[in-house]
């Protein structure tokens, strides 16, 4: 050995260098480790790593956590500051999308070049929204780390993400519309109900799934919107989905929706045959979503309408609000957007006709 180099004989005859690579989580350094048949090669070879390895703590930070190894201990530590909902996203995004690309690398071996790889296999499979979502997600976890001083910065922060293309959801026109409230007021057992609830009211599907009697006011005919039921992927391995009952995903959520005399009418005449808390159950709990889906398609196709999702008439909805009223505070308070400015970019297309008037209004003006 020589004194002060890391450098060793083995009992194997061969020579070993050893150097710092990083700190490990409970702060003791991480050594590399290189080999050579004499102490004149091992010598040569380490003093670049170590330049490297000296540079790369400096520049990077010193943390050689593996990725996967802070991911666990992220989530860990925003389970209380998010959503179950949100916290099962992450936790299923990373272990499906992220982990399996980038799992062993240490955070300061994370570049930009790292980045750029996963995002080129991630576009090979996934659409541009997604993508987006994902890097949301990375970002958030990265810059917890750079928080922390696990790095110095979040290598991932100057990747340019392509912009996903928005897809515009086609509102039913006005005959559809009809069609759909026809049928869907003469089902039986009030199966014709959370489509006319959508209809009318914008209300989300988890919305309809978790309303309760106790949210209808019939003396005012107000609605109050403040929990969703949804089906979430299960952070347990053993559990693919699971079932949450839980508040409304944001503040703008959280709303009262007035309702018409005949939606009112209905649920009146449903009440008297409901049993339990929830507008619409299943043994005491409430409807899951896929089966209010289910009975949707069943008036769909009854009412001889073809690819419609139930979505869409949430947009339905909006969009009639716009036609008629051109109110955009209130549509969007209906509709528990965080902003106008939300409400503008998802509806422009009902706005084109408010759009027209006003350059008739101001060519009139001007001559």
């Amino acid at each position: 050995m020589r004194k002060g180099e890391n450098i060793y004989l083995r009992k194997d005859g061969r020579w070993e260098g050893r150097f710092p690579k990083g700190r490990k989580v409970n702060g003791r350094i991480k050594y590399g480790y290189i080999y050579g048949k004499s102490y004149t090669e091992v010598k040569m070879k380490l003093y670049p790593l170590r330049i490297q390895y000296q540079s790369l703590q400096q520049i990077r930070g010193s943390s050689t956590e593996t990725f996967e190894d802070w991911s666990v201990e992220w989530l860990y530590e925003v389970q209380d500051e998010v959503k179950p909902s949100t916290l099962s996203s992450y936790y299923y995004k990373l272990r499906k999308y992220i982990l399996p690309k980038i799992k062993d690398i240490p955070l300061n071996e994370l570049t930009l070049d790292t980045g750029k790889c996963l995002l080129k296999d991630l576009q090979k499979q996934l659409a541009r929204s997604t993508i987006q979502v994902i890097f949301r997600i990375l970002n958030k976890c990265l810059n917890r780390a750079k928080k922390k001083g696990k790095i110095n910065a979040n290598p991932f922060s100057e990747l340019i993400i392509p912009k996903a293309k928005q897809s515009k959801i086609r509102a039913l026109t006005l005959k559809e519309q009809r069609k759909m409230m026809s049928v869907a007021s003469h089902e039986k057992k009030g199966y014709g109900i959370p489509a006319l609830l959508a209809l009318q009211s914008g209300m989300r599907i988890g919305e309809i799934a978790a309303l309760q009697w106790s949210d209808i006011d019939f003396d005012t005919n107000l609605i109050s919107v403040a929990h969703t039921y949804q089906r979430i992927p299960a952070i347990k391995e053993f559990k693919k989905t699971r079932l949450i009952f839980t508040d409304s995903k944001t503040e703008a959520s959280v709303r009262v929706i007035p309702i018409s005399i005949e939606l009112k009418n209905l649920l009146l005449k449903h009440r008297k045959h409901s049993k339990g808390n929830f507008v619409f159950s299943t043994k005491g709990k409430p409807c899951e979503p896929r089966l209010l889906t289910y009975h949707f398609h069943r008036i769909r196709e009854k009412a001889k309408l073809v690819k419609i999702h139930f979505h869409q008439l949430r947009h339905t909805f909006a969009t009639r609000c716009l036609e008629a009223n051109k109110d955009i505070s209130s549509v969007s308070a209906l509709l528990g957007h965080a902003s106008t400015q939300m409400t503008l970019d998802t509806y422009v297309d009902a706005m084109l006709e408010k759009r027209y008037q006003v350059i008739e209004e101001m060519t009139r003006l001007i001559s």
